[in-house]
């Protein structure tokens, strides 16, 4: 596989990214989409008072070879889990209940990178990604925008994206029951009004609708066991899109949708033996481990392609802590069952009160790689962002790219100018693009135009 460090394409990427403002994303197309997909007038208004930061002024520019080599690395993960040797290490850290395979994939995986000069590097895989209903109509309103403008960018219409979305879950539906087809999918969260991304459930809920799939939102809480089947509201719930951040449904609250996983009365997705598999910090240990990988049967390719994409990660343990603590600078300190970037650690910024907790904790330390950067034009002088790159997938299968721009040790949405970004593609053979050469013009009320 070729070095990125050194192509063409990831140095005009990385030029556009640094200095190119004639593209911004189309505020008014994006506003006009998602009043239409959730088929919710205002919608849009209601979005940007409470989340004015949900959504980045500028999009972020990727090779398309970059994109190849993050897809190389998914494929080497997916692999990797599935391993027996993978998973009897793994079983270390999964309760007994969660490592029964019942057959789904997970929808909506989400695979966290970072673009360095050496290359994309796996910061953290993720089964409880959010964005991905935002993203999708994000990317197509920008897309119309630049088509013509950025070669290699075509729009594609709604309708594909909820094919494919209603699709994924059918599809885990037959992965665990074989035949039939799901009637009502559930999005479950706790007290999902309250949620930060509750507005992305009602988008979901209309584009799961519009694929033909009966959908509910609601809490765990309120579910019941009645006659052998899961029921909301009276209603028998075939499917739970789970959103909830309690991983492996230890909780009380969810005692009622465990046992009904647990007794294959409905298809959890994201479910536990996915996350168990894939999502917990610890299983970084193992991707980051090529001799082990080799040696448990993974070809040497795929055991290559991780050792040069996963940052070495650790557990943090009573024998390393002094080690790491003097070489803290150089790691990047995660909880094992963390999410939302919570109680998360650049090593440089550091207290000793901190590292207190994180010895008394369950914690790993991945070797430190640095975010990409995009600068953006806001009012006065340009400023930096620091970027990172998502991938949503199913069954190794690309979805959607997206990124997040963001100031600080992680991603948060409160960063002015920053929150989700469009991911536009560089063409390998058309590379040298240069859409802020010349001016630009566009249809009226988009956002592409001169250089700033």
């Amino acid at each position: 596989m070729s070095d990125l460090s050194n192509s063409a394409g990831s140095t005009r990427a990385e030029q556009l990214n640094g200095g190119c403002f004639c593209i911004g994303v189309d505020q008014t197309a994006l506003a006009v989409a998602l009043d239409r997909e959730t088929g919710i007038s205002g919608f849009a208004a209601d979005l940007a008072q409470t989340h004015p930061w949900l959504f980045a002024r500028s999009p972020v520019f990727l090779p398309t070879e970059t994109l190849d080599r993050m897809m190389a690395v998914v494929a080497a993960a997916e692999t990797a889990v599935m391993l027996p040797a993978y998973r009897d290490a793994a079983a270390a850290w999964t309760p007994p209940f969660a490592r029964r395979d019942a057959g789904p994939r997970g929808v909506f995986m989400g695979y966290d990178f970072h673009v360095t000069p050496s290359g994309p590097k796996l910061i953290e895989i993720n089964t409880n990604a959010g964005g991905a209903f935002l993203n999708a109509v994000l990317a197509r309103s920008q897309q119309t925008c630049c088509a013509g403008v950025v070669p290699g960018v075509e729009p594609p219409g709604p309708a594909a994206f909820q094919q494919h979305v209603g699709e994924m879950f059918r599809d885990e539906w037959r992965l665990q029951n074989g035949e039939g087809t799901p009637g009502t999918v559930a999005i479950l969260d706790d007290d999902p009004q309250a949620q930060p991304l509750y507005p992305e459930f009602r988008l979901a809920q209309a584009q799961l609708r519009a694929a033909g799939l009966e959908t509910l939102i609601g809490d765990p809480r309120d579910l019941m066991l009645e006659d052998g089947a899961l029921t909301l509201g009276g209603v028998r719930v075939d499917i739970v899109y789970n959103r909830l951040v309690d991983f492996l449904l230890e909780q009380p609250a969810h005692a009622v949708l465990r046992q009904a996983y647990e007794q294959g009365l409905v298809v959890v997705t994201p479910n536990p033996h996915v996350y168990s598999r894939l999502a917990d910090k610890q299983n970084l240990t193992l991707l980051s481990d090529p001799e082990s990988l080799s040696r448990w049967g993974l070809t040497a390719e795929q055991a290559a392609v991780l050792a040069a994409a996963v940052p070495l990660t650790v557990l943090v343990r009573p024998e390393n802590t002094a080690e790491l603590w003097a070489d803290r600078r150089n790691w990047f300190f995660k909880p094992v069952r963390g999410h939302a970037s919570k109680a998360t650690y650049r090593g440089a910024k550091l207290t000793r009160r901190v590292w207190k907790e994180i010895k008394s904790t369950a914690y790993v330390a991945q070797a430190y790689a640095a975010p990409g950067e995009r600068r953006i034009p806001p009012a006065a002088e340009p400023v930096s962002l620091k970027v990172d790159v998502r991938l949503y997938t199913y069954g190794r299968r690309l979805l959607l790219a997206a990124a997040r721009l963001y100031q600080g040790q992680t991603t948060n949405m409160r960063t002015p100018g920053g929150g989700f970004a469009p991911v536009l593609l560089l063409p390998a053979v058309v590379a040298n693009v240069d859409p802020c050469a010349g001016a630009v013009t566009p249809s009226p009320g988009t956002a592409c135009h001169d250089r700033s």
